[in-house]
């Protein structure tokens, strides 16, 4: 078995999105490729109603997956397909948006004003590109919950772990997105096939992960596992992108640590990128925005 080294330490970066919203920026919007096949990871964790109501309105996306997991209050929803809901602390909202959809998200904060949660994006395959847009909208509930024997926590939202597989399925790039908690000074190691790119985002407490690219030796008395590999730190709000290998290893801080553990498999194709809309080509880009600008941009799936 080979630890994955800590390739990147990054703090997500404070941006504005929708009509205002306050937000931090872990990754996007530049070159992902390390990232394939996700584009994008948002954290929009907020306690200041005032920072996130005016919310994301009306806007259309193609070609790509949007991913919402909210951990506080909630966000309401509606789309051009006449779909409207809200999800709520610890549900998952996972959209294909395929050829072609406009819907909007509105934001709406606890008793206490929070808005707690993710948005990640993930790239469809050419393939997939132009298919017909669904949603899998799962409740907190539905959302399979695992305890390991030394008390490690894990909500498996897509994807199999653990002998478990998680409510979200039929997705080209087979992700596996968790969402872990590690006690207090805990040392765990989680599985991670080689093949695939892989990125933790720390959002509670703090821990090291170890930055070894080759298995750990057996340790000579007095040498313990901080000595052996030095780690890196992470705390709230950052990103962990790992190398190659088949397994993490984290040693949790003084008051544990929680984190996504998101992994895919690379689709290795171009990207064509602006704003909610992503494809292949510049003329497929090209042609996205012209049928925008002409009213026909929901009608391009019947036409294909």
């Amino acid at each position: 078995m080979s630890i994955r080294p800590v390739k990147r330490l990054i703090k997500s970066k404070p941006t504005r999105e929708g009509a205002g919203v306050h937000l931090r920026r872990a990754f996007g919007f530049g070159n992902t490729s390390e990232f394939d096949p996700f584009l994008l990871l948002d954290d929009f964790r907020n306690d200041v109603p005032e920072d996130y109501l005016a919310g994301f309105p009306w806007h259309p996306h193609r070609g790509i997956e949007t991913i919402t997991y909210v951990l506080a209050g909630s966000v309401e929803h509606g789309d051009s397909l006449g779909n409207h809901g809200a999800i709520s602390p610890g549900d998952v909202q996972w959209m294909t948006a395929g050829s072609g959809i406009i819907h909007q998200e509105m934001p709406k904060g606890d008793t206490a004003g929070r808005m707690h949660g993710f948005q990640l994006w993930a790239n469809l395959p050419s393939s997939q590109k132009m298919t017909t847009p669904r949603y899998q909208e799962v409740k907190s509930p539905d959302i399979p919950e695992i305890t390991d024997d030394d008390g490690t926590h894990v909500r498996l939202v897509c994807g199999s772990f653990w002998g478990k597989r998680g409510p979200v399925d039929g997705i080209a790039t087979d992700p596996i997105y968790i969402d872990v908690s590690v006690k207090p000074g805990q040392r765990k190691t989680l599985p991670i096939e080689t093949t695939r790119h892989a990125f933790a985002y720390v959002f509670a407490g703090s821990g090291k992960f170890c930055n070894a690219s080759e298995p750990l030796a057996v340790p000579t008395e007095g040498v313990g596992w901080l000595e052996t590999a030095p780690p890196s730190d992470a705390d709230n709000r950052s990103l962990v992108l790992f190398d190659r290998g088949d397994e993490v290893m984290v040693q949790a801080g003084d008051d544990g640590i929680r984190f996504l553990l998101v992994s895919g498999k690379p689709l290795e194709e171009p990207v064509a990128w602006y704003g909610p809309i992503v494809m292949n080509t510049q003329e497929q880009l090209r042609q996205a925005f012209t049928e925008l600008d002409k009213g026909t941009f929901l009608a391009s799936k019947k036409r294909s």
